[in-house]
């Protein structure tokens, strides 16, 4: 059987090999870091959470089971760990009330200048269109494009099933397309 070195670093990390879990922490930390804030939208908390997550993770090493994906594994634990902090905060009582991640959730003019060669819109009417997008519509959009999870991982991520993250996604583009003929943004692309 073939392991990726994703894999064999997990294994180490996972027999308590130090160098292989801060591979593993500089890997990862400013992906989550970064999806930490857009579900805050508060860097404290995010960055305590964070450290506190990477701590547990180290801790409960032993207890870990069986993962298919090293990414989506720590992505899908970081999120439950820093809904769980939120509410203890009382930022919001519920990850489904349509309030949960309404202001926290919004794309950045830097995000968008890291992966303008993939999209020819300009970069302040594609902000726009994106945070006119519903808040599970934006966060799917920033795990598929910004965090390069698969919609299963994403499903997984969401605590949704795959058939939901696939029309949460779908949703999404037809959003966009439709928003962006309005505006004429094809005029932008071939003029």
């Amino acid at each position: 059987m073939l392991y990726n070195k994703e894999e064999v670093l997990w294994d180490l990390f996972l027999e308590g090999d130090i160098s292989a879990f801060s591979s593993i922490y500089k890997q990862y930390y400013p992906l989550l870091h970064s999806y930490g804030l857009k579900i805050s939208n508060n860097a404290m908390i995010t960055e305590d959470c964070l450290h506190n997550f990477f701590i547990y993770l180290y801790d409960k090493r032993n207890t870990i089971k069986n993962i298919t994906s090293v990414k989506s594994y720590l992505f899908i634990s970081f999120r439950r760990a820093l809904l769980i902090q939120l509410k203890k905060e009382k930022k919001f009582t519920s990850y489904d009330d349509a309030i949960a991640l309404k202001n926290g959730f919004v794309f950045s003019m830097l995000e968008l200048q890291t992966k303008q060669e993939t999209i020819k819109i300009k970069s302040s009417t594609l902000l726009s269109l994106l945070n006119s997008l519903s808040t599970r519509e934006k966060e799917a959009i920033y795990l598929k494009y910004y965090s390069n999870l698969k919609t299963q991982e994403i499903a997984e991520v969401m605590n949704i099933s795959y058939q939901s993250a696939s029309n949460t996604l779908q949703k999404a583009f037809v959003k966009l397309r439709d928003k962006s003929e309005h505006k004429a943004i094809y005029q932008v692309l071939n003029g």
